[in-house]
């Protein structure tokens, strides 16, 4: 099993979020980069590699329902974690259910957005997610 860490791109155009998510997901393992739009998240896909996208639903020029068309575009298998702060999850996200992994609410849970990546990556990888678990789990344990 690969054990490299997990490489998540965070895109939301809300400064202090993006601070706050990176911080913590850094301090749990994951290799974060975090960018403020869809378009920029679109020209980083095209040059790095991410196991995980974690996607703002609401975000000025290119939101995130047209940046999840565009990174699926580019990159089929990569997996996306959409969020949302506004209305429902029904009415933000309807009919991307196919092609999103999972979906969260702001204000995020982090324990529940780690558990999403951790997830999503181990399903891009082909991983049973309990194994990939353990396997982590275990991993952070000795590295901390």
């Amino acid at each position: 099993m690969d054990k490299k860490n997990i490489r998540v791109l965070v895109v939301d155009d809300e400064e202090r979020f993006r601070k706050t998510a990176t911080a913590t997901l850094k301090k749990r393992g994951f290799e974060v980069e975090a960018v403020g739009s869809g378009l920029e998240a679109i020209n980083n896909l095209k040059t790095n590699d991410f196991d995980v996208v974690v996607l703002d639903v609401k975000m000025p020029g290119m939101d995130g329902n047209e940046a999840l068309r565009e990174i699926k575009i580019l990159k089929p298998d990569l997996e996306v974690v959409m969020l949302t702060a506004h209305g429902t999850v029904d009415s933000a996200l309807a009919g991307w259910r196919d092609q999103v992994f999972a979906y969260l609410t702001k204000p995020i849970d982090v324990d529940i957005l780690a558990e999403k990546i951790r997830d999503a990556a181990a399903k891009r990888r082909g991983i049973d997610s309990a194994l990939w678990y353990t396997v982590w789990k275990d991993r952070v344990d000795i590295t901390d």
